[in-house]
């Protein structure tokens, strides 16, 4: 088959595709000229001008050729089974026999006989009908003698144009309508007459198509119909036969209608299509059309059209073109007097050319992928490589490199292709972020040619491939080698420092790459400490460290002492004290007692450096030499550390007296009072405040419930004027008055509390206590119970469970006429009073 191009660039995707049917096809219409054609899922018959029937495959191949007439074949029919074939022509010529057999039905009639049908069933039938139109609808079967038989079904409304057989239907169009026999009835069940009178019928001819076997489709002039069969309800039948036609769909067309086939619910409409010429007053006519049209209830909608460039269409008319199907495979066929022409809906494959036509190599890539399984992996490739082309002759470098990750996949020898083509463009920089990296590696030389392409020309570039590229892409020798050329003319460039170190950790070589870090006082550095164990590295580094980030230094160090021991530390950081503080504090805020050794050099650092934690150090400290701490404090006048340690030491009233006279702090003198508790101490705030109304005022509000107010107040001075006296001697009273209500509350409580105790108690002591053979004597140990129940006998039970015979139990200790359990009395355990005494 040769290609057939439409004539319009349309910027819609067309829904079907064309081929001229070629090869012996065109031989036979270069001599004569095709009148009619039929269609079967095997091969094709062809009918022409001069007499002859071909049998085509459906390359166009010719394997079999048929003389019946020397004039025009009007009409080729075919049963389901492909096996008999039915032939008119204008001489009048019918004929229909076996296309292996060649037995059958010859006749001549007196009129032009202008089509034939087959029983759908020809074959399988033992009637072998069939019929045909001339002037009359015959209907010809073979009897029980094996003769053949004729009947007229219709006759007297001009000449019979089109008959189409489907199951027990036969549908035909005469001069004045189309009608439908039932041939399992014997009757004719519907009339649809012809809408545009005018036209004449031998030129514009019915076009009929059967959709299923109950719907059919009418084509006349530029109206189209959709006709179903249906049953007849069995109360509406009386004289009318069993079934009748309902009009679904009824529309006009812009354009005459040469043939029709169905397409799932739409419709494959062949047009005959005259136009008005631009200079003259007259018609041509134009290129037919091929529409794919959707049928609506009043009226259709348009899904597709497409004008052919069929040979000759400026000599052919209307009845020139007829339009045949073939169900199994939907294609179409659009025959013509010198040229016939293929049209088959459109797949995947045709959707993706279209759309690389059209440039749209985004779309026509994603519709490769969803149909990779039927797509050969090196046809995507192909897409995808125009589709890379076109946006390289854009000047879209970033976006072409991009799509190479996913059109080159896994083809190395694509990869590298590309990459020496975008060198030539000067693009490497567009491709080497999308470069392959995992399973698939390309040559080391072609990374290092970009790295050194990123060197020469963007050092950030550059920093950015080393860190995201692995390190066993390239030679990371000769990387560091070009590096070292670069510093020896910018040294101090800290992003090729940054990036030299990091290619020396690549190759393992930490000591280069830490030197490198803390001369930049890089952030990784205690990254790559921790991550390659570099301890024994840093121990002569400590300094360095700490002076980069004292913080994150110190909580290395101290949770890696096991690798750098404490007196390590303490050793490099011995001539910069500050340093040593800051590592000493947080190793005794970890744990008071490592460091212990250190304590005393520790107060100096404090003293020096830190003095707000100094006391918290003296107080949390056990190892602390006081006489030093209180010697460092004394020179330096810290009271309040003094105070403490003085306190600590044990000389409290000399810590008092430096709080009353240095810091001249009352609150402070009476909590340090309150927490020592210690009557003297007491005693001396009192009389070395007494002189003092300041200081009085102070003990008048807190000493309330350490010391009694009545003794301070007997001892001030008449006469001395004590600031704000009366609302210290009012919370004085309200203390008291608090205090006494604390009491009787507790009181109330206390005794409410006895009350339910003890009646818990008594109900506790009022229940019953068993007592069987199980339990013994405590003095005897025999079974408190006799083994003679009849026999009398006494036996006392106490609340503590203890039970005695009455005969074996001590001599009594009572209190006025209670008796106690002499066991419980004797280990202290409060008296048990006897709570049962048993008799029998």
């Amino acid at each position: 088959m040769s290609a057939l191009s439409l004539e319009e660039d349309s910027e819609e995707e067309p829904k079907l595709k064309y081929e001229r049917l070629s090869n012996g096809v065109t031989e036979i219409l270069q001599k004569d000229a095709a009148s009619c054609m039929t269609v079967h899922d095997k091969f094709l018959a062809l009918g022409t001008h001069f007499g002859k029937v071909f049998l085509l495959d459906i390359q166009g191949n010719v394997t079999q050729k048929f003389e019946i007439s020397s004039v025009k074949i009007n009409q080729i029919s075919l049963d389901e089974s492909g096996e008999h074939v039915g032939i008119c022509s204008e001489d009048g010529k019918v004929q229909v026999f076996g296309l292996y057999t060649r037995e059958g039905f010859h006749d001549n009639f007196d009129c032009p006989i202008k089509v034939v049908a087959l029983h759908p069933q020809f074959t399988r039938s033992n009637y072998k009908q069939f019929v045909t139109g001339g002037n009359k609808l015959l209907l010809y079967e073979k009897n029980w003698l094996n003769r053949w038989k004729m009947s007229v079904l219709h006759e007297g409304e001009g000449s019979i144009t089109n008959i189409k057989w489907r199951a027990n239907l036969i549908a035909w169009a005469n001069n004045v309508g189309v009608k439908i026999y039932d041939f399992s009835t014997k009757q004719r069940i519907t009339n649809v007459l012809r809408d545009n009178v005018t036209l004449r019928p031998d030129m514009y001819p019915c076009s009929l198509c059967w959709k299923d076997n109950t719907t059919l489709i009418v084509g006349w002039g530029t109206s189209i119909k959709i006709c179903v069969v249906k049953e007849r309800n069995p109360t509406e039948m009386r004289d009318l036969p069993s079934r009748y036609v309902e009009i679904v769909s009824a529309f006009d067309t812009e354009f005459f209608i040469s043939g029709l086939a169905p397409l799932a619910d739409q419709l494959v409409t062949l047009f005959f299509v005259k136009e008005n010429s631009e200079h003259m007053d007259e018609e041509f006519r134009a290129r037919p059309r091929l529409d794919i049209i959707q049928p609506l209830p009043e009226g259709c909608e348009e899904i597709s059209s497409d004008a052919l460039t069929v040979r000759n269409f400026q000599d052919n008319e209307c009845r020139d073109y007829r339009l045949e199907h073939s169900e199994g495979e939907s294609l179409f066929y659009i025959i013509s007097p010198k040229d016939i022409v293929v049209a088959k809906e459109r797949d995947q494959d045709d959707h993706i050319d279209w759309l690389l036509e059209k440039k749209k190599y985004e779309e026509a890539l994603m519709a490769a992928e969803i149909s990779f399984k039927n797509i050969k992996r090196h046809d995507v490739q192909k897409i995808g490589m125009s589709y890379i082309n076109h946006l390289v002759e854009k000047g879209d470098y970033d976006s072409a490199a991009r799509k190479c990750q996913k059109v080159l996949g896994k083809n190395m020898e694509l990869w590298e292709n590309e990459v020496y083509r975008f060198k030539t463009i000067g693009q490497l920089k567009a491709i080497s972020q999308y470069l392959p990296r995992g399973d698939l590696r390309l040559r080391p030389a072609i990374y290092e040619m970009i790295l050194h392409e990123f060197l020469r020309t963007d050092y950030e570039g550059f920093a950015t491939l080393i860190r995201e590229w692995p390190g066993e892409l390239y030679n990371n020798m000769a990387i560091v080698q070009a590096v070292t050329d670069h510093l020896k003319k910018d040294p101090t460039n800290s992003t090729l420092l940054t990036t030299l170190a990091e290619l020396y950790t690549y190759d393992q070589r930490y000591d280069r790459a830490l030197e490198i870090y803390l001369r930049l006082r890089h952030k990784d550095v205690y990254q790559l400490i921790h991550k390659h164990n570099l301890f024994s590295s840093i121990e002569d580094k400590i300094v360095l460290l700490m002076d980069f980030d004292k913080e994150k230094a110190v909580d290395m160090l101290l949770d890696n002492e096991d690798k750098i021991s404490t007196d390590r530390v303490v050793e490099e950081l011995a001539d910069r004290p500050e340093l040593l503080h800051v590592y000493l504090h947080k190793l005794f805020k970890r744990d008071h007692h490592k460091g212990q050794r250190y304590h005393e050099r520790q107060i100096g650092l404090y003293a020096e450096y830190d003095r707000p934690n100094l006391l918290p150090f003296l107080r949390d400290s056990t190892h602390c030499p006081l006489e030093k701490a209180l010697e460092i404090c004394q020179q330096r006048n810290f009271v309040e550390e003094t105070v403490f340690l003085l306190s600590r030491m044990g000389n409290c009233r000399r810590a008092l007296q430096m709080i009353m006279e240095e810091l001249e702090d009352v609150d402070k003198a009476i909590e340090f009072a309150k927490e020592q508790d210690d009557a003297e101490l007491w005693e001396d705030l009192i009389s070395y405040s007494i002189d003092k109304p300041p200081f009085i005022t102070g003990l008048l509000n807190n000493i309330g419930t350490h010391v009694d107010p009545i003794l301070l107040i007997h001892r001030i001075k008449e006469g001395m004027e004590i600031p704000n006296l009366r609302d210290s001697l009012v919370k004085i009273l309200q203390d008291y008055n608090l205090q006494i209500l604390l009491r009787e509350g507790c009181k109330k409580i206390l005794v409410a509390d006895s009350l339910s105790l003890l009646q818990k108690m008594h109900r506790t002591q009022m229940r019953g206590v068993r007592v069987d053979e199980e339990n013994i004597c405590e003095s005897c140990h025999a079974t408190i119970l006799p083994s003679d129940m009849t026999r009398p006998f006494n036996v006392v039970v106490f609340h503590c469970r203890h039970m005695f015979h009455k005969e074996c139990l001590p001599s009594p200790a009572t209190i006025h006429g209670v008796q106690f359990c002499n066991i419980c009395s004797a280990k202290r355990r409060g008296p048990g009073s006897g709570i049962l005494e048993m008799k029998k």
